[in-house]
């Protein structure tokens, strides 16, 4: 078989063993086979390059997400997250096969889902923003749960009701510790931060810096990326080779990285002038439309 175009395997099931059936005539693989669909169990799942809690977090997958599962094997499930097609391995065990759709999703930066209809009632699981709701019952204060427990009901919003500013959104991320495919309150990193924000306000985005400097906005037309950078406004988002940014006004950065191991806000000139010296220089800086 020829192959034209090389997929991209963090978005599409492929191995040498086995492949999406989807991918048939466009892959070679030992065998095929349909993905069965399933939702993530827990809070917050780690998404990793192989079936190994040592190989490296490539990104989370947060409660109630759809995903489809290719293969299960000793304790570990090889996945692609509908949201944004991601592809990699989480623990079978974080997996549910027989759950209602979901209804809601967490507008809140974070909640909980309690025992109870009560404040006070213990265990409560902490959920971070956009994990995925079935709510069977919004009757009351606390939304009633089709996987047990309560969520308070002004921390859920229907699916499609989302916020309408990003840039607020990620903002609430401001010290958030830098984590490697983090995703959550807990832990973020520059495009998961960007995803997210975008998520909540009902825009898919991709998963990686590149794929998001690839897919995401139009680039402004700027001279000089490296010199003197007027024009800019709130949303707009600035690009380095493996990493981005959002402008939270026409001069400072909102950025979770790993030079200062949270997401903080700074100058945009201060965070160029650094990164250019260890990683690269600005490569595009794209506008929303």
């Amino acid at each position: 078989m020829t192959m034209d175009v090389i997929l991209d395997r963090r978005r599409h099931a492929y191995r040498p063993d086995l492949a999406d059936e989807n991918l048939r005539g466009h892959v070679v693989a030992e065998r095929y086979t349909v993905g069965a669909p399933a939702r993530i169990s827990r809070p917050v799942v780690s998404v990793h390059r192989a079936p190994s809690e040592d190989e490296m977090q490539i990104s989370q997958a947060l409660f109630g997400e759809e995903v489809l599962v290719f293969e299960t094997a000793n304790g570990w499930a090889w996945i692609q997250l509908l949201a944004d097609q991601y592809v990699g391995y989480v623990r079978a065990s974080a997996l549910a096969y027989e759950v209602a759709p979901a209804t809601h999703r967490v507008a809140a930066h974070g909640t909980y889902i309690y025992p109870k209809a009560d404040l006070k009632s213990v265990p409560a699981i902490a959920l971070p923003l956009n994990a995925r709701l079935s709510v069977i019952d919004a009757s009351g204060d606390y939304f009633a749960l089709a996987t047990g427990g309560y969520v308070y009901a002004p921390h859920a919003a229907p699916l499609g009701e989302m916020a309408y500013d990003f840039v607020s959104v990620a903002e609430r991320f401001l010290h958030t510790p830098y984590l490697w495919g983090g995703k959550s309150p807990a832990g973020i990193d520059c495009s998961g931060l960007v995803q997210v924000a975008l998520q909540a306000c009902g825009f898919a985005a991709p998963r990686d810096s590149d794929m998001q400097e690839a897919e995401l906005g139009v680039p402004l037309r700027i001279n000089d990326l490296n010199g003197p950078l007027d024009g800019l406004q709130r949303g707009d988002l600035v690009f380095w080779k493996g990493h981005v940014g959002i402008m939270c006004n026409e001069t400072d950065l909102l950025h979770a990285n790993g030079y200062h191991m949270m997401t903080v806000i700074e100058p945009l000139h201060v965070a160029a002038e650094r990164i250019a010296l260890k990683e690269s220089p600005i490569t595009v800086i794209k506008r929303l439309q």
